[in-house]
């Protein structure tokens, strides 16, 4: 009878040479091969032939058994990779992606640590190291190994990963390199002996992070990084383990390639809507400064200002522009920086500052809309009495109204109803004018801030107006502790995810409380709304 062809399935080439059609019995040499499968282990097969050429041969019903045999492992090396490939997939930020992969690798190699490098080609981004199983302490101690001097001449751009990468193939061999016994080995570096006796592994597999070339693409392939995977006592990956090692980190270098240029791009959004913004709040007499910002992960264009003005004067403004991306911020920095030019020129009328905004915005940003809040704060004397007092005189475009905090009330100011800035052929609405008491404070915020407790409109105002009166006495008095309480009050609480830009002097420890509570209605909303969550406090004194 004629033996059946065993498939090349999914990348994975049959280490099984297809029979001849021929009615003669296949030896049992054609069909043996390491296997780990679930039907049955390695050692249950027939062992290689190395005898004369009339070995016994296998029967039909044998061979059979051994065909099915080594599909069932090839199925079961195909069902453990797109398992670990699905868990990477499911992986958003560059620092959870790195630890998948080590899992996995980890997994797939039969080691119990090890550690990962990235450091691009291209030089535009620092390098990252992440360790399973090691300590900071356990990185630095890898790091003491000298290096030894490249056995080749390295090719251009071909970057040093670490100690225990450096003896990798060149760029566009994707082998990789064991050390099966460390002590043992001839050659090393004593350090390397003594690193690896204090760090207690005895063997290491390294392997490059190396991702395909453009379609057309003459210049050879870069790296992006590498990793190694350290164990315990003496031993190297099998042949199987090696190709399933390389299939899976061919895969998690596509995805690692695609969250660093997310990475990249998220930061350069991130750089420029920092120095968009205020670098520091301004100090004026009888007035304290506070504010809490987290932009949201797609670059919001969400902004806040604090200006002096002059005789004494402070405007403070809040606002957010339509859109999200580079283009959105680039557009929030226009309008910010318009808004101060009109706040110095005419600021104690916030109505006309707000028409020349609409004015502008629908002249330059014609796609776009905007809402603001803008409020000038002055000194006032009585004439008859000589009694200091503190006015604030504000205007809003379609923007959420402050909320004031007191001894004797906590209320939303009622600005009157209007439009967002660039919907209407010509924006106009009347002021609303203030008299804060000593001791009183003003929240301005975003409608992120809303937005992000995953409540309809009406539930998120009375969730704020709630933590707002909620504020103790003993806090009333500090602009950051009033942030911080309301910011906990309002959000759900979740562990932080990035920094928290604060107000300039505030303290890390309360900026990093505040970042607890910015994580916002992710677990309320299934996932981050995206919007960017400002909330500006004035205290007056």
């Amino acid at each position: 009878m004629t033996a059946p062809h065993l498939p090349k399935v999914a990348g994975i080439d049959s280490p099984v040479p297809a029979p001849a059609h021929t009615s003669a019995p296949v030896a049992p040499s054609a069909l043996a091969g390491e296997h780990t499968g679930p039907a049955r282990a390695a050692s249950a097969l027939p062992a290689p032939a190395t005898g004369p050429p009339d070995e016994p041969a296998l029967s039909p019903l044998a061979l059979n058994a051994l065909v099915q045999d080594r599909l069932a492992g090839w199925i079961y090396d195909l069902t453990t990779l797109q398992e670990l490939t699905e868990r990477l997939a499911r992986t958003g930020t560059l620092d959870d992606a790195l630890h998948e992969l080590l899992r996995a690798g980890s997994t797939l190699v039969g080691a119990r640590r090890g550690l990962v490098t990235l450091r691009p080609d291209d030089g535009l981004a620092p390098p990252v190291t992440i360790g399973l199983g090691l300590g900071r302490s356990d990185l630095g101690h890898i790091e003491t190994i000298p290096r030894p001097p490249p056995p080749r001449p390295l090719p251009r751009r071909s970057p040093s990963y670490g100690q225990l990468l450096d003896d990798l193939p060149p760029v566009g061999d994707r082998s990789g390199t064991a050390h099966p016994d460390i002590a043992g080995e001839d050659g090393l570096d004593p350090r390397h002996r003594e690193v690896a006796a204090r760090l207690g592994y005895a063997a290491s597999y390294a392997v490059p992070l190396e991702s395909d070339p453009p379609s057309g693409s003459e210049d050879a392939t870069g790296r992006l990084g590498a990793a190694v995977w350290l164990y315990d006592e003496p031993a190297e990956p099998t042949e199987r383990q090696r190709h399933l090692i390389g299939l899976y980190c061919g895969y998690a270098t596509e995805h690692l390639a695609r969250l660093v240029e997310l990475t990249r791009a998220r930061e350069t959004i991130a750089t420029l809507r920092e120095e968009l913004l205020p670098s520091r709040l301004p100090r004026v007499a009888g007035v304290r400064l506070a504010v809490r910002h987290r932009p949201g992960p797609r670059g919001g264009g969400a902004w806040y200002d604090a200006l002096p003005l002059p005789e004494g004067a402070l405007g403070l403004a809040v606002g957010g522009i339509t859109g999200s991306g580079p283009s959105a911020v680039a557009a929030m920095g226009r309008l910010r920086a318009s808004l101060r030019a009109y706040a110095v020129m005419e600021g104690e009328d916030p109505v006309a500052v707000l028409s020349d905004l609409e004015l502008l915005l629908r002249l330059t940003e014609p796609a776009r809309a905007a809402t603001a809040l803008f409020a000038y704060c002055e000194t006032v004397e009585d004439p008859l009495t000589g009694d200091r007092a503190r006015k604030v005189v504000l205007a809003g475009a379609g923007h959420c109204p402050p909320l004031i905090i007191g001894d004797h009330r906590t209320e939303y100011v009622e600005t009157s109803l209007s439009a967002p800035l660039g919907m209407l052929a010509c924006w106009e609405a009347p002021s609303v004018e203030i008299e804060p008491a000593p001791g009183e404070t003003l929240l301005f915020y975003s409608d992120g801030l809303l937005h992000r407790t995953g409540e309809a409109m009406d539930r998120a105002f009375t969730r704020l107006h709630k933590a707002a009166a909620s504020v103790p006495q003993a806090l009333r008095h500090d602009p950051d502790a009033i942030a911080d309480h309301v910011l906990r009050a309002v959000l759900p609480p979740e562990r932080p995810e990035e920094p928290l830009a604060g107000a300039a002097g505030a303290e890390p420890e309360r900026d990093r409380a505040a970042a607890g509570a910015l994580t916002a209605a992710a677990a309320a909303t299934g996932g981050d709304s995206g919007e960017d969550v400002i909330l500006l406090v004035a205290h007056f004194e």
